[in-house]
Formats: C-alpha cells, sequence, structure tokens
C-alpha cells in the first residue's frame, strides 16, 4: 500500500486505494497521543476526503500497539497558556479537537474505525465518532477523563449516553472504566469484535464494500442520524420525506432498483 510521507515523521500516514482513505495514527511510541501536529493532520486529511470524489470511505486505525492513547499530556499538554499563564484547555478544544470532531460526523462518506488495543480518554471517543467501529479482541475502551480531574471531551458526554445509555454513560465517566472490547460490544460501542491477526484485513474489506456502495445514501443516512436526537419526530419524518425525494431521482437509486430487478450487483457512481 503506498504511503505518504515518511513513517518517523507523520503523525498521520494516509494511503488511497480502491476508494478507501486510510488513515494510520503514527505516534506509537506515545500509543498514538494526539499532539497538536497529529491533529491537525488529521484535519488536513479530512478535509480531502470531504473534497476528493475518489475518496469515498475512510479507514481509521493505529499504528503499532494502540489506537490511541487520548490527548497528549507531556510538555504541558494540550491547551496553550492563557493571559494569566493558566493552561487553556478550551481554546485547544476550539482550534483542534472539535473541528475534528465536527469534521468526522459531518464528512458525507462513512468513517470505519479499526481499534487495534487501548483507545483512552480522547481516543475513545474518536473512536466512537466513526460510523462503524471495530474492535481487536485485546482492545479496550477507557474514559479515563475523571482520573485527572476532567470529563469526557472530542464529543464523549454526547456519544456515550447515545451509545450507551444514560446511566453507563455517567458510570462510564464518573469511574473512568475500562471497558474489554467484548464488553464494549455488548453496550453498543462496537459494531464487531475481531481476532487481533484479522482485524485489519476485517476492516479493510468493509471499507472497500462502503466504497463500492450508494455513498449519496450513506451521506443522507449520517446527516438524518446526525439531528435524530435534537428533532421531534414529525421533524425526521419530513427529514426523510425530503431526502428520499431527492435520493429518488439519484442515478443510484435507478442503478440499485434495475440491479436488484435483474438480480445482479449494483454498480453505485455516486450520482
Amino acid at each position: 500500500m503506498p504511503v505518504s510521507g515518511a513513517m518517523d515523521r507523520t503523525p498521520v500516514i494516509a494511503a488511497l486505494e480502491g476508494g478507501v482513505l486510510t488513515l494510520m495514527l503514527n505516534r506509537p511510541q506515545r500509543l498514538n497521543a494526539m499532539s497538536p501536529g497529529l491533529i491537525e493532520a488529521m484535519n488536513h486529511e479530512l478535509g480531502r476526503a470531504r473534497d476528493d470524489k475518489d475518496i469515498r470511505a475512510v479507514l481509521l486505525t493505529g499504528i503499532g500497539r494502540g489506537f490511541c492513547a487520548g490527548a497528549d499530556l507531556a510538555n504541558g499538554g494540550p491547551g496553550d497558556p492563557d493571559a494569566g499563564g493558566q493552561p487553556d484547555l478550551g481554546a485547544a478544544m476550539d482550534r483542534l479537537f472539535n473541528p475534528m470532531i465536527r469534521a468526522m460526523r459531518a464528512l458525507p462518506k462513512p468513517i470505519v474505525a479499526a481499534v487495534n488495543g487501548v483507545a483512552a480518554g480522547g481516543g475513545a471517543n474518536l473512536a466512537l465518532a466513526c460510523d462503524i467501529v471495530l474492535a481487536a479482541r485485546s482492545a479496550r475502551f477507557d474514559q479515563a477523563f475523571v482520573r485527572i480531574s476532567l470529563l469526557p471531551d472530542l464529543g464523549g458526554t454526547w456519544f456515550l449516553p447515545h451509545t450507551v445509555g444514560d446511566a453507563r454513560a455517567r458510570a462510564l465517566a464518573m469511574l473512568g472504566s475500562s471497558v474489554p472490547a467484548e464488553e464494549a460490544q455488548r453496550m453498543g460501542m462496537a459494531w464487531q469484535v475481531l481476532d487481533d491477526s484479522a482485524l485489519m484485513e476485517e476492516a479493510k474489506k468493509l471499507a472497500h464494500r462502503l466504497a463500492a456502495g450508494p455513498t449519496l445514501s450513506y451521506a443522507a443516512i449520517k446527516q438524518a442520524i446526525n439531528v435524530a436526537a435534537t428533532n421531534t419526530l414529525d421533524q425526521q419524518l419530513d427529514l426523510e420525506r425530503d431526502s428520499q425525494r431527492a435520493l429518488g431521482r439519484s442515478a443510484d437509486y435507478k442503478e440499485g432498483v434495475a440491479a436488484f430487478l435483474a438480480k445482479r450487483p449494483a454498480n453505485f457512481t455516486g450520482h
């Protein structure tokens, strides 16, 4: 697989193959903890994924023995000092972390996470920001924020109750619990748990399956689910009506129906 940049200098290695943009977090010596450079690289690649029509799906994973250990707390942590010399974590949220999560959720293309080991703190919520999460059997999801007197960020206080329910979300956040992969699957944080040796092969298969699918439909599904929690039923029904009207006029819908009637695989083009 071709890669851009040298492994020892590039915090996120990107490779495009068959419509799938694979993003590999590349700070294995720090369990892929998120430095400002890593987040800036992620935001760049997410913008590229949004704008490049040849990119139809994204696969996110980590290099080494962990997916992502959260924010890199070394060298003073992610927050630049404010005028009084205190760390301003909110400024770091506004400048780096929150744009990344917003870009992931707004991306009109599916994102698959392959969680290969620890996903701690912001790393756990980075995985939850993806559309489909596959986890290695050795993976664990760890809401570690409370251990350093913070609250879950990168959307964690939104993703957790929507994913595992209110009671579990409160307990996970307040206890800083570490959840093994199979328990995470039972709670709804992961779609599938795989043997470590099979994780990347299966994740690539899934990403390529999505890349060959009806990308207009994926975009509409993401947008509808993103707003479902705050919409009334009437608002959601209206959104479904409007989206279905637009999708029903697409070439991919015509192709999908024709393929269904002819009992052949569909050839979706994103039009």
